[in-house]
């Protein structure tokens, strides 16, 4: 596939003896890799290890990741290798810390938001944010298939974060780009390519950084990275940034082996990855640090328009309803059990006075995680009980299925195992929680939801296991 005339040139001006070597890397296939979630899954597979993160494996091949349960039930998510190198930023610079709060500021798919809540502090509070409504639906799922109690998923454009100043420890800007780094696997990437695009991005990224600034806590860290090779949307950003505003930018140690390139301008380090390099897609990113100098590093928990108090988002849920919550889920008087309209959640206790100026000053999908639902003075648990890891398998009627039913029930067809009583039952595939079927004399309703099924045509015969 050819590539822009304009783009090569700028290549080889970047990359002088090193420009073959890396046209040549464009022509071949894109790595595959899967990080692995060290909440569900400790099985350590037999494959090649990604070195700069825990937990992530490369793959001989691409599989068909769609037939495997283990894929919809969160253990393991699909990630490509050069982007997982965040996790360098949080193991460097914020190693030991106390709980925080951390906002993943372009979330969807989920890849980015995923890890951080793998490896951020215990007990930190993520708030993964995507603008696009129906991207949002896609990071909703798949955070909720990860499992973790300690989330909020928004639809929110970036300058909608300015009501919440000094509110976050930790903001993650995996900014929209031109896309340079994905032409090898994305044909569409290298088509829509332009100079102007380029210009483009870079101003919106400006923007995007600009607008988020205010919600950083003085002395917060923000890490910034794209999937373009272009310094203009890169390091001159960075440069950009700290000249306009109190940024400090961090190194980190990176060994030599992983075959990433430190790039600098006028003092502004950041780390590139060349798909001749390293193996991984085309990547950027750099660390920056909010000086304290800026003012005061003290929370604020958001403004309300007129100083007026707004009303509670969230109501405790009856004493009788939580008892019942409470044998759901693995104790703790870490939670709280509330309800918001007709839904029962289980939230984490200590973040929420946040969690009420998230709702205040933002347009919230989800938070917590949520446990079921009021349908006609009954409870439904919800699949993201049953994807939780907090979920206590014990307090439900649980049966362990085979391949072929745990893929018809992913399809969402009717399906009754050997075993299921009447009622609510959770299905397990390999020991993990998967979804919910209820019971009724000879037949049972399918609860996976409608939008997640699986909708392409599946031959167990066929399957061979990710992990």
């Amino acid at each position: 596939m050819p590539f822009p005339t304009p783009f090569i040139q700028r290549m080889q001006q970047q990359l002088g003896n090193d420009f073959a070597a890396f046209e040549q890397a464009l022509h071949t296939d894109a790595p595959v890799s899967i990080r692995l979630n060290p909440f569900k899954w400790k099985e350590i597979p037999p494959l090649e290890p990604v070195p700069w993160a825990s937990g992530a494996f490369y793959l001989p091949e691409r599989p068909a990741f769609t037939p495997d349960p283990l894929f919809h039930a969160g253990a393991y998510y699909v990630q490509e290798a050069s982007s997982m190198f965040l996790e360098q930023a949080i193991r460097q610079h914020l190693p030991g810390r106390e709980a925080v709060i951390a906002l993943d500021l372009c979330g969807a798919p989920g890849g980015k938001s995923t890890h951080l809540t793998s490896i951020l502090p215990p007990e930190s509070l993520l708030v993964s944010n995507e603008v696009i409504k129906s991207r949002t639906n896609i990071l909703a799922e798949n955070i909720q298939k990860w499992g973790s109690p300690c989330n909020v998923v928004s639809q929110n454009d970036p300058r909608d974060f300015s009501r919440l100043p000094r509110f976050f420890d930790l903001v993650v800007v995996d900014a929209p780009c031109s896309g340079e780094g994905l032409f090898r696997r994305d044909p569409t990437a290298a088509n829509e390519w332009s100079d102007a695009n380029v210009k483009l991005c870079s101003e919106r990224q400006r923007r995007i950084l600009a607008d988020i600034w205010d919600s950083l806590k003085p002395g917060g860290l923000l890490v910034y990275s794209t999937c373009t090779y272009s310094p203009q949307e890169n390091e001159e950003n960075l440069t950009w940034l700290r000249h306009h505003y109190q940024a400090e930018v961090l190194p980190l140690e990176v060994e030599e082996s992983w075959g990433i390139s430190e790039a600098e301008i006028e003092g502004v380090k950041g780390y590139r990855f060349y798909p001749h390099k390293s193996r991984g897609e085309g990547f950027f990113m750099a660390v920056v640090r909010k000086t304290a100098e800026e003012g005061s590093t003290e929370r604020v928990g958001g403004k309300n328009k007129g100083g007026k108090k707004k009303k509670a988002v969230f109501s405790e849920a009856p004493k009788a309803i939580q008892n019942l919550l409470q044998e759901w889920v693995q104790s703790s008087d870490a939670w709280e059990y509330v309800q918001h309209n007709e839904q029962l959640s289980v939230l984490p206790g200590r973040w929420m006075p946040e969690i009420e100026a998230l709702y205040q000053n933002l347009r919230i999908s989800y938070a917590g995680t949520p446990l079921a639902e009021i349908k006609q003075k009954n409870l439904n648990p919800l699949p993201s009980l049953a994807l939780s890891t907090i979920l206590r398998p014990e307090a439900h009627a649980v049966v362990e299925v085979d391949l072929e039913t745990a893929q018809r029930f992913l399809r969402r067809e009717d399906v009754l195992p050997d075993g299921a009583p009447e009622g609510w039952v959770l299905l397990q595939y390999r020991g993990l929680g998967l979804g919910w079927i209820k019971r009724i004399k000879h037949r049972a309703n399918n609860y996976w939801p409608k939008e997640w099924r699986i909708r392409m045509e599946l031959n167990p015969a066929s399957y061979q296991p990710v992990i």
